[in-house]
């Protein structure tokens, strides 16, 4: 347990501490001098258990406010000390707000230098002080007089403080390694040591840490905890760390700076966050006001964005923090602002999310968000989080942010009986909602077109409600491919069943046309043109069908009005590796054209067409073969490391200037995109 002290300069806290403890926290020699505590000091208490409790002593001078934050962030029990001869001031008041404001929710008052009043006095400070307690957290905390002169109430004192360490509920020790540090030193023959709080999770001697927001890797070459040499430091410990590692230096980890487990290690500079504004301000917050942030041992600049209406005194609300500096954070890790001229705590609160949008952040579906985030219960916020648009979460990223521990992920998916889609997760309602959207939709397509093989996969993404990211419904219709819910036909998503069906005026005219361009012709088949005056048929109706046919894939336009099968494209591609082959600098277009036996200028067209697709590869007037893109047109449509052979996978594509769009927003020179589920 950690015990920190607050209060006003001079009313006794660190002779409190070394009556208690016998360890003098003034340990700077500016300190001796003055009688004032400039620095967090630190003793430790061992106890008849075997256990320790430490203390932090903090200043209580008001410019040394910054330096009160950043000792209070790690402590369990506020330890408050009022003198009695003096009685509650500026300073103990301001206190007691942080102590508030950081979520501490024992404390512990010790009226001090009772030696120099008396009773009517000791009764008086006792009324101010339940005055001051009487509407936070602290209302039934017991207060005890005592004085570090002659002894009086002491042994209560430390009866009282060993009991309710007894009590206390330790921090969260499942989660992932966090260790704020307040002070990096060097010792001789040691190396760089820091000091600080473990705020959650374990850490042992030999791991791998990080020193954030720097991104330093370092190992732990020794722990110290609660002042002992450890094999490990446990949440809630006060540890000395010695670092080792390339780059890790006195010089290079700043106070503030967080060492963690190099999972956690994710720097935030734009967050949401709830903030209270203290009852005590005279104005409202402002939009892009500057503020001073404190978190943990970490002080940087912010600005305020309102997510709402201006927050009046007293008031809680929603906010966004601009951050001038990146800062290594926990969802609801507590923090406190102070006015820009750091003369004054204005509020605090907790951090909601660290990825916080730039955009759409004062919306509904934005504010439902964090006010789902907002719930402690990890799954509970899990559970709340997925229930609001856009229904799903990147679930390693959650775990992370809350620093959880490593099986985290799991536990939840097991709890809420989550559907994992790759990175993503998402409630089994919205699973189930979202398959249903698909598949009505595709239904409907099915019905109004009966002559195309599907929608393609942009057109699909944009036409289901809610409106997926474009990554997740990739990953979604992969997932309801293998759940037999969907099809996929080239770059067509269908429902199983579904097939093509032309008209049978159209069927009896592709049945005179596909013997025209196959067979002994199929290397040089002939125009639309020629094709319309051997059946005498309009060029637009042959044209039309040829188009009709290629959404099916079987036919692809090489070059303007003029369509190859596909099986024929598979051979010519072939045939042009079989020439790579034997000419390792290259093949020409004569080389080609001798092979396919037509004239120089289709052989051409082909090879143009190949190059744009990138199954060749053109310099000069020679061609290679990329290998990755031999398949293109072949049965297996997906390159060997599992991804698109084509940049025509993206509905976007254009193979080159003029090219006529068709349905689907491919071009007419181009194949449709592949679908698989391994994309």
């Amino acid at each position: 347990m950690i015990i920190g002290t607050a209060g006003h300069i001079d009313h006794g806290k660190t002779s409190l501490v070394k009556r208690l403890t016998g360890v003098d926290t003034d340990r700077l020699k500016e300190e001796k001098a003055r009688g004032i505590s400039i620095a967090l000091g630190f003793a430790y208490w061992p106890q008849a258990d075997g256990s320790v409790i430490g203390f932090i002593d903090v200043p209580g001078h008001e410019k040394l406010v910054h330096t009160m934050l950043a000792g209070a962030s790690g402590i369990d029990l506020i330890l408050l000390v009022v003198a009695a001869d003096d009685g509650v001031m500026p300073q103990t008041r301001e206190h007691v707000a942080i102590a508030r404001l950081l979520g501490i929710r024992e404390a512990v008052v010790a009226l001090t230098k009772t030696d120099l009043v008396g009773a009517e006095r000791i009764a008086t400070v006792r009324n101010e002080v339940a005055i001051l307690l009487a509407d936070t957290p602290f209302a039934d905390a017991p207060l005890l007089p005592v004085s570090a002169v002659t002894g009086d109430g002491l042994p209560e004192l430390s009866e009282l403080l060993a009991a309710k360490a007894r009590q206390a509920q330790g921090r969260r020790g499942d989660g992932a390694f966090r260790l704020a540090v307040d002070r990096c030193f060097t010792l001789q023959g040691t190396g760089t040591v820091v000091t600080g709080t473990v705020l959650s999770g374990s850490v042992h001697v030999g791991d791998s840490v990080i020193v954030s927001p720097a991104g330093l890797p370092a190992r732990i070459r020794s722990i110290h905890a609660q002042n002992r040499p450890a094999e490990t430091g446990h949440a809630g410990d006060r540890c000395a760390l010695n670092l080792a590692g390339p780059g890790i230096a006195k010089e290079a980890i700043r106070h503030g700076d967080m060492v963690l487990a190099p999972v956690l290690h994710a720097p935030a500079s734009r967050i949401d966050a709830e903030i209270t504004l203290l009852a005590s301000e005279t104005r409202p917050l402002a939009m892009w006001q500057p503020v001073r942030l404190h978190h943990a041992a970490a002080e940087v600049g912010a600005r305020i964005v309102l997510l709402g209406e201006e927050i009046a005194p007293g008031a809680t609300a929603p906010v966004q923090l601009v951050l001038d500096s990146p800062l290594a954070a926990a969802a609801l890790d507590r923090f406190v602002l102070r006015d820009i001229s750091a003369s004054r705590s204005i509020g605090g609160g907790r951090f909601l999310d660290l990825r916080a949008p730039e955009r759409r952040r004062r919306s509904p579906e934005r504010l439902a968000q964090l006010a789902a985030l907002g719930l402690a219960d990890p799954a509970e916020a899990l559970r709340a989080l997925l229930g609001v648009a856009p229904y799903h979460v990147e679930i390693d990223s959650f775990v992370r942010d809350r620093a959880l521990g490593a099986d985290a992920a799991e536990q939840l998916t097991a709890r809420l009986h989550l559907v994992r889609i790759g990175a993503l997760a998402m409630l089994p309602e919205h699973w189930q909602a979202l398959a249903k959207a698909v598949a009505d939709t595709l239904d409907a397509y099915h019905a109004e077109h009966p002559d195309l093989p599907g929608m393609g996969l942009e057109r699909l993404r944009l036409a289901v409600a809610p409106r997926q990211p474009a990554p997740l419904f990739r990953q979604a219709l992969a997932r309801l491919t293998e759940d037999g819910v969907v099809a996929a036909s080239g770059s067509w998503i269908r429902r199983p069943g579904h097939e093509v069906r032309l008209s049978p005026e159209d069927e009896t005219l592709w049945g005179r046309i596909a013997p025209l361009i196959g067979g002994d012709e199929r290397f040089r088949p002939p125009r639309v043109r020629d094709i319309g005056q051997m059946l005498g048929r309009r060029e637009e109706e042959i044209r039309r069908l040829f188009r009709l046919i290629g959404r099916r894939g079987d036919v692809h336009e090489i070059a303007l009005d003029h369509f190859f099968q596909r099986d024929t494209l598979v051979e010519m591609v072939g045939i042009a590796s079989a020439l790579a082959a034997q000419h390792p600098a290259g093949f020409n277009a004569a080389q080609f054209r001798d092979r396919l036996d037509n004239g120089r200028k289709v052989a051409i067209q082909i090879l143009e067409f190949f190059d744009r697709h990138g199954v060749t590869i053109r310099r000069g007037d020679l061609r290679r073969i990329n290998r990755q893109r031999l398949d293109l047109f072949g049965p297996l449509p997906v390159a060997p490391d599992g991804g698109e052979t084509s940049p025509v996978g993206r509905p976007d594509f254009k193979s080159g200037r003029g090219r006529q769009t068709v349905s689907g927003g491919f071009d007419s020179h181009s194949l449709p995109p592949v679908f698989t589920a391994s994309n």
